[in-house]
């Protein structure tokens, strides 16, 4: 198994999260093969989100906090590549560099639909900003592949320490280095020469022939997740339901028999539903009937805690073409709409700068109703930022791309070298960034 992990968000413990994802996949290192890798390693990350939600709902100063992932597993043949964020992978075979992930970044999407080049990517002002990565948030899934490998190939694993500063061809050259010692340390010079003012983190392979030897090196972990402490937290686990199968050692048999428990077993219900009833015994009746107003009675319970919920949500949005601020959340159960408007405004949403656009249409949740009026004066000063502009054009600026990638084993180097982190606003939140040229078009 060969990862990297590149947390974000400072301030918000971007160390603890990037610590979380790797703890999570070194507990699911183990033999596997094909797409069995796939489900190993994409269920442990799936598993780190998981428990990053915990922690933001534990701590809620944690909130903002994530990681990219980029990291396989290795059966001999194939890699097993599961990727989120800008952190890449790439394969050096015959004097060419192929990389194996795609970034999930908003300049990348740019670049995707042809509205930059990637030389223009790699100066965009909002080239930091991110799609996907690891926040707790159950809509970001990472991509998953099967990637074949030969003996010879060369694999880097790297955060955008590396990537978003050193171009592909200068990575390449590198790494036809015959050493790995050498390719490291030019890559990590290269890095630096180039301003590269975040972290550096860096994984080197060479896939060899099996040794056991190699196979017999201990794993090893660096950076923040070899000293970061993950806080003991609640964990909303589902809480498993064992029914009420009969007085003593019955019940308790079934329990270490390890069976699933029964919660709902439709042939016995109908059994007793159709059953008559005994006069001598007409508690039965009643039975239902209490039962019967339990279940309203959990139904009622139920809508007046959702209503009170969604009385207390907000987001911003567009609607019919202008800014809007709606209270309940932006989706949909069965036929009922679970938002509505609650306050206009004539800010046109094609004045709007690009990225500001983008996010309104995708929605902008806010903690309250005043954050919601916080966010529509940002984008009411983005649009007349961007009129002026309109009024009085001036040239765009210029730029350079960014990789994706995948990964194999044998005979690792790893580095990791820390800067300043650089803020890397998430894809969603109310803090909107500054208006420049490229945004307006």
């Amino acid at each position: 198994m060969l990862v990297v992990a590149d947390g974000m968000g400072g301030a918000a413990a971007g160390d603890l999260a990037s610590t979380v994802a790797v703890r999570q996949v070194a507990r699911a290192d183990s033999h596997r093969t094909g797409e069995e890798m796939l489900e190993v390693l994409a269920g442990a990350v799936s598993a780190a989100n998981d428990e990053l939600a915990d922690l933001v709902t534990w701590d809620h100063s944690l909130e903002g906090m994530g990681t990219t992932f980029c990291g396989v597993m290795f059966d001999g043949a194939q890699l097993g590549l599961v990727h989120i964020g800008d952190s890449r992978g790439y394969m050096y075979r015959d004097h060419a560099l192929e990389r194996m992930t795609h970034d999930h970044s908003w300049v990348q999407s740019l670049v995707d639909e042809g509205r930059i080049t990637e030389s223009e990517a790699a100066v965009h002002p909002h080239r930091s900003l991110l799609l996907k990565v690891l926040n707790g948030q159950p809509q970001h899934t990472p991509d998953t592949r099967l990637v074949d490998v030969h003996e010879g190939d060369r694999l880097l694993f790297c955060s955008d320490g590396l990537c978003g500063f050193v171009p592909d061809h200068v990575i390449s050259e590198i790494l036809g280095q015959e050493s790995l010692d050498d390719a490291m340390a030019l890559l990590i010079t290269e890095a630096h020469a180039a301003g590269g003012s975040d972290n550096i983190t860096i994984v080197l392979a060479d896939v060899v022939a099996q040794d056991d030897a190699l196979d017999a090196v201990e794993p090893k972990i660096i950076g923040a997740a070899a000293f970061t402490a993950v806080p003991e937290h609640e964990v909303t686990a589902p809480i498993p339901v064992v029914p009420d199968a009969g007085p003593g050692e019955a019940r308790g048999s079934a329990r270490r028999a390890g069976e699933t428990p029964l919660l709902f077993d439709s042939e016995a219900e109908e059994s007793m539903r159709y059953a008559p009833i005994d006069p001598e015994h007409g508690h039965r009746g009643r039975a239902w009937l209490l039962s019967i107003l339990g279940v309203l009675v959990v139904a009622a319970v139920a809508f007046f805690g959702v209503h009170t919920y969604l009385g207390d949500q907000y987001y911003v949005g567009d609607d019919n073409g202008t800014v809007a601020i709606y209270q309940g959340i932006p989706d949909r159960l069965v036929w009922v709409q679970l938002s509505k408007v609650t306050e206009t405004t004539d800010i046109s949403t094609s004045d709007l700068p690009i990225y500001y656009r983008t996010k309104v249409e995708s929605t902008i949740s806010v903690d309250s109703v005043d954050s919601a009026r916080a966010t529509v004066a940002e984008l009411r000063s983005g649009a007349q930022r961007c009129k002026a502009l309109k009024a009085s054009p001036k040239p765009s600026a210029s730029a350079s791309p960014k990789p994706s990638s995948s990964a194999s084993s044998s005979s690792p180097t790893t580095s990791a070298t820390s800067s300043p982190t650089a803020g890397s606003p998430s894809a969603s939140g109310s803090s909107l960034p500054k208006v420049s040229e490229d945004d307006c078009s």
